[in-house]
């Protein structure tokens, strides 16, 4: 039936309305939604509900049986009130449930809203429906229905009762479960909250702990460093203690070695006096010489001896006040030997007091006899005088007998020609020294340290170091530029600077002879050494070299110069190497001390060749010089004291060498000296110069027994050049 048909859309779209499907959640409190909001409305009907009315009206039978149903359903019953409040909650019956049918028309209005939206939604999907049915199109109020039917009435009282049971029974399981709900949110809370309790108890453990660990980190560090501190403290005062333990032993000692210097100057000053004393003493006591031997009717030789002597005296003491007149005071050993010669001059006077005496004794004595004793003296004297005559001319014959007074005339002319050359070279740097210029002047002073110097630093100690000095010595005569005090200079500044290098490099190496040498006879090998590489190289500087060598020690030519008229005696001992200046002429002793030095310097140079030169050309100035050198020494007459001093260095130098190069020649030579030349040297040698004959005797008497003479000490080895 339509009315029927209709029912049950009704029914469906209510069913599957938003409301019908709607489900308890407990989460609708928290989101503040109602959940008896839908029974809280006021009953009104739906639009619709007049074309619900209009078709009940159309189908009469229909409504009767839609009233005959409501009758039936209006039987009260427990179960039927107990359902009420659920179907009136819920309007739709489970799928499997049998259908409740509309009790009277007031359950229209309670449906409304459900019924639109069922209505609305089943638009598409029932179009017959909604070709009846169009509410949207047009709209029509709710009609105003006065329900009358008590049975409808009570029905409706009941559903209302139960609703309301149902909503206490929900409002009182909501209130429960909202506050079983807040308890367990308070639980919660406070639980959470007790957590946090303890969680913020813990963190402030951890941190007071770890604020603790670092505090007492800190403690021990600072403990630590004021530990440190003080050890600093103490070691610093330790430090200064010792400091000033130091400074006071520094002062202590500055305050000794003023206190010596001052004492040193106070001694220095009574020496001087008491040399000055003795100088003056035994010029006093040389002058009474003088005139003591005119006292005798002849000369005598004992007083010219005594006079000799004391010259001899003079100079010695003379030496040593020359030696304090450059500032120094005399030593404890100078004044030894000012006093040793002053008692010695002493005693000549009183031994020469004593002769003169007995000379006057004797001459009394001789007078008194003189007529007595005329005739036989006479006639003894002429017998002496023949005796005497014929002593002296054989000896004089024997001494002269094969031997020459002076050089060979190729000897003489190769001497004359290496002085001329080395007065031209000077020559030609005249205006150098002579200038007035500021910058030429310090030109020269630096060229004249660049040559000078690195001979000056000639030494045993390096193969390479020895080299170094070679290299730069080579380089300047070579034209380069060399660092001498921190500035470059080179000779090719100059027109004349090559020459005036070579003539003060030549200068300096004779005066390392000189004074090197002569002091340490084993500098003569390094200094013989470089000097023979340059001589190779520079030829020019070699023959400089011998020029300089045989203007300070003429024996190294050998040559004797003579002494010629108008020449004063001084300038004559200048001839033969001696020293003269204000003071006098040099001793002996320091005369033949230069001489040696020299000597062996020249004896070193003949035998040395420099390694690292070109070994392909002949020595420059090799062995054959010294055998040259041996021989005329050999062929001219000996001199006192300074010809055995000469063999026998120039002999303990190059002996050696000379053994390996003649052999059986060398030791005839050696055997020449020892039987015919040494008894000339001892003829000619007075009893105070024995010291020079004696060395050169044991000399040659060692040599020629072991056949043999060692090589001289500090020869340079192979090992020295690797070093």
């Amino acid at each position: 039936m339509p009315a029927e048909s209709l029912r049950w859309d009704t029914l469906e779209a209510l069913k599957n309305s938003p409301k019908g499907r709607l489900k308890y959640n407990p989460d609708w409190l928290e989101k503040g939604e109602d959940i008896l909001s839908g029974c809280n409305e006021a009953p009104s009907l739906s639009p619709l509900s007049g074309l619900i009315l209009k078709r009940l009206n159309m189908s009469p039978r229909a409504l009767q049986k839609t009233c005959s149903l409501g009758s039936a359903s209006r039987d009260p019953s427990p179960g039927l009130s107990e359902e009420a409040p659920v179907s009136s909650t819920s309007p739709f019956a489970s799928a499997n449930a049998q259908p409740t049918p509309l009790s009277s028309p007031l359950l229209v209005p309670r449906l409304k809203k459900d019924t639109e939206q069922q209505i609305v939604g089943d638009e598409d999907s029932a179009p017959d429906a909604s070709d009846d049915l169009s509410p949207a199109t047009n709209p029509i109020p709710p009609p105003t229905i006065s329900l009358l039917s008590p049975r409808a009435t009570q029905m409706e009282g009941c559903i209302r009762i139960c609703e309301e049971k149902h909503r206490a029974k929900a409002k009182m399981e909501l209130s429960l479960r909202q506050e079983l709900q807040e308890k367990l949110v308070a639980s919660v809370a406070s639980r959470e909250s007790e957590q946090l309790k303890r969680f913020e108890e813990l963190m402030e453990l951890k941190q007071r702990q770890e604020d603790q660990s670092m505090r007492d980190m800190m403690d021990r560090e600072t403990q630590e460093s004021i530990g440190r501190q003080e050890k600093l403290k103490e070691e610093h005062k330790n430090r200064i203690k010792i400091l000033n333990l130091r400074l006071r032993e520094a002062e202590q000692q500055r305050l000794r070695e003023v206190e010596f210097e001052r004492q040193r100057q106070v001694e220095g000053r009574e020496r001087l006096r008491a040399l000055n004393a003795i100088q003056e003493e035994i010029l006093q006591l040389n002058q009474l010489l003088e005139p003591a031997a005119p006292t005798q009717s002849g000369p005598s030789p004992d007083l010219t001896s005594y006079s000799t002597r004391a010259n001899q005296l003079c100079s010695q003491v003379s030496e040593v006040v020359r030696m304090t007149a450059e500032g120094e005071f005399p030593s404890v050993e100078d004044m030894t030997v000012a006093e040793r010669a002053l008692h010695e001059m002493r005693s000549l006077i009183r031994v020469m007091q004593e002769a003169a005496a007995q000379a006057q004794e004797k001459r009394k004595k001789e007078q008194e006899e003189e007529e007595k004793r005329r005739k036989m003296a006479m006639l003894q004297a002429q017998q002496e005088e023949q005796k005497k005559s014929a002593a002296l001319s054989a000896k004089e014959k024997a001494r002269k007998k094969g031997l020459q007074t002076k050089a060979e005339q190729s000897t003489l002319k190769w001497y004359r020609e290496l002085q001329d050359s080395a007065n031209q070279c000077a020559q030609s740097f005249e205006g150098l020294n002579n200038t007035k210029d500021i910058q030429t002047k310090k030109l020269r002073m630096e060229l004249q340290k660049a040559a000078t110097i690195p001979v000056s630093q000639i030494s045993s100690i390096s193969g390479s170091k020895l080299r170094e000095i070679f290299d730069k010595i080579d380089k300047l005569l070579s034209g380069r530029s060399v660092v001498s005090g921190g500035k470059s200079v080179s000779t090719s500044q100059h027109p004349n600077g090559l020459d005036f290098v070579s003539y003060k490099l030549a200068e300096k190496f004779v005066k390392q002879g000189e004074e090197e040498v002569a002091s340490h006879h084993e500098a003569a090998f390094p200094i013989a050494v470089v000097a023979s590489g340059v001589w190779e190289l520079h030829p020019k500087v070699g023959d400089l070299i011998l020029a300089h060598l045989h203007k300070k020690c003429p024996y190294a030519v050998p040559h004797y110069p003579p002494m010629k008229d108008g020449t004063s005696v001084e300038e004559y001992q200048k001839i033969l190497g001696y020293r003269v200046e204000d003071g006098g002429v040099e001793a002996q002793d320091s005369f033949l001390k230069r001489m040696s030095g020299m000597i062996r310097l020249y004896a070193a140079i003949i035998q040395l060749r420099w390694p690292y030169g070109s070994k392909q050309g002949p020595d420059p100035h090799g062995l054959n010089n010294g055998w040259r050198w041996l021989a005329q020494m050999l062929n001219m007459e000996p001199l006192a004291d300074v010809t055995a001093t000469l063999l026998f260095d120039f002999l303990e130098v190059c002996g050696n060498a000379l053994m390996k190069q003649y052999q059986v020649q060398f030791w005839k030579l050696i055997l020449l000296i020892q039987e015919e030349y040494l008894p000339r040297i001892e003829a000619v040698t007075s009893q105070g110069q024995a010291g020079s004959v004696t060395r050169l005797k044991q000399f040659l008497e060692s040599s020629l027994r072991s056949r043999q003479i060692p090589p001289p000490k500090g020869q340079l080895s192979s090992h020295f050049w690797r070093s």
